[in-house]
């Protein structure tokens, strides 16, 4: 493992530019506190997606690197554990400083290897740092509980336990709050935890993990791992020390580590596909109802899991609500994300594929094309914000995560209607459901089979909830007290003073 010095005095990277605190842009893992690099000396370039050049490498570790950083967070657990869980609550406390104190560095990173736009990093490392924050209390909170005895001469105790190491697989889309809402519960929790992140966007992983070691975190606590997906977390899954896994990503790649992890029955956090429904009932508030859905379609330039899909709207606001959104598409504005425009590039060409593959789909299957329906002059990556309408139930667009900038309309006659096509996926991660019918919410809240419903409104995540879906969007919640179930054991104590 190559570590000491070059590894931590490593110079600029020459396409990341206005980052005031070059401390903050690292080339090498974080492991055991240390920054290392490969052992093969293999690394990983880093593009931005915006203008198609390279930003710079970052180290890819090998699997050997992995299992050492097993090594090292497996024998940092036990004292980490046992601390006080003030000390714990301290350090997440002094990393939510940090990151709140660099934020417009750390934003700038994003905006660079990610491509959204930098008013949206910059919530994005607001939307971080409250996970760390709440979770600093929350580390305090754990306790035992008593238990009515059943049994004479006898009491009873729940204890709450940390599982262990903790291995937190995170997306390309969200590089650093998918971070901090695993790894601060893991930590509070008292487990010590194991970051892979994607080979997209590493670069915001390590500045957090830099931060993390100006926090104070103990060597071993926190690590991130750099590399090739499958060496990294095939070595994780394989080893019976890991004994968590959270992953936020598609439902592909979620049951593939289901299966690694099966072997040596690993606790599972998984966090998968969404292909939202967006429903517009005839007494919608239809102006509101306009402006919700740019919301929930075009953030993060659609590549998000809990963006709308699929539009089903009322007959009689059909046309007025395709008129209007479509129009208030056609206006959204499209370039670099240092720009801050509302539409920044997809984040590689499989991306564009895909929306092309499923407007030309919608097309072929009788579908409008009201607005888009191409790539944008702004670069390779970049595609207009799309609306298709008429759209019927079988094209591709209807049944699969699109996770770009196309949104697809169709109407319904009745509510009955509405409630089948919104449920027919495989996915149950968020419906959103503009009423103001309070019977109707109430039914619709309640038959909708998704882990979130969004009523007459777009935003609904924050730390203090609990964040997951149903059916094959995943399993366990991220955020809010039950954010730290899954990184804790329950023990039973049954004692006898006798």
């Amino acid at each position: 493992m190559r570590t000491g010095a070059a590894a931590r005095n490593a110079g600029p990277v020459s396409g990341i530019t206005g980052v005031s605190d070059l401390r903050l842009v690292r080339q090498f893992g974080y492991v055991g506190g240390r920054w290392v690099s490969g052992e093969t000396g293999d690394t990983l370039a880093v593009r931005d997606p915006a203008r198609g050049t390279t930003l710079g490498e970052v180290a890819a570790l090998t699997r050997d690197q992995a299992r050492a950083a097993i090594d090292t967070a497996d024998a940092a657990f036990p004292d980490w554990a046992g601390a006080l869980p003030q000390v714990r609550s301290d350090a997440l406390r002094r990393w939510f400083d940090l990151i709140v104190a660099h934020k417009e560095d750390l934003a700038r990173l994003m905006t660079l290897e990610q491509g959204k736009p930098i008013s949206e990093s910059r919530g994005e490392i607001d939307y971080a740092a409250s996970f760390a924050e709440f979770y600093a209390e929350e580390a305090k909170r754990p306790n035992i509980d008593s238990v009515t005895s059943h049994l004479p001469d006898a009491e009873m105790e729940l204890w709450l336990e940390p599982v262990g190491v903790a291995a937190l697989v995170t997306p390309w889309n969200f590089p650093c709050a998918m971070i901090t809402r695993k790894a601060a519960a893991a930590l509070a929790a008292g487990c010590t935890v194991l970051v892979h992140p994607s080979h997209e966007t590493p670069y915001s992983a390590l500045a957090l993990a830099e931060l993390a070691e100006r926090a104070g975190f103990p060597p071993g606590v926190f690590n991130v791992v750099p590399g090739d997906a499958a060496t990294i977390v095939g070595a994780w899954t394989a080893d019976a020390r890991v004994r968590a896994v959270s992953f936020t990503g598609s439902t592909e790649v979620g049951r593939l580590i289901y299966r690694q992890c099966a072997e040596t029955v690993k606790r599972m956090v998984l966090e998968l596909g969404g292909h939202a429904p967006f429903l517009v009932f005839s007494d919608a508030d239809l102006e509101r109802a306009e402006e919700e859905a740019v919301k929930a379609k075009f953030a993060t330039s659609g590549q998000d899991c809990l963006g709308a899909n699929r539009f089903y709207v009322a007959r009689p606001l059909y046309a007025a609500f395709c008129k209007a959104f479509a129009e208030r598409t056609a206006a959204l504005t499209v370039g670099r994300g240092l720009d801050d425009p509302d539409i920044g590039p997809l984040m590689n060409e499989n991306a564009v594929a895909k929306q092309q593959a499923h407007v030309r789909d919608a097309l072929e299957r009788g579908a409008r094309l009201l607005t888009g329906g191409e790539r944008h002059d702004a670069g390779p990556l970049f595609f207009k914000p799309t609306v298709l309408a008429d759209v019927p139930h079988d094209a591709l667009i209807m049944r699969e995560e699109t996770f770009g900038p196309v949104a697809a309309i169709a109407p319904f006659d009745d509510e009955a209607e509405a409630i089948a096509r919104a449920n027919d996926s495989e996915y149950g991660l968020v419906a959103y459901l503009h009423t103001q019918d309070a019977r109707r919410i109430y039914r619709l809240t309640r038959a909708l089979r998704y882990g979130m419903v969004a009523v007459n409104r777009t935003k609904v995540t924050g730390a203090p909830i609990p964040f997951g879906g149903m059916k094959q969007s995943g399993l366990g919640r991220e955020g809010a007290a039950l954010g730290m179930q899954d990184f804790m054991d329950l023990k039973y104590v049954c004692r006898d003073w006798a």
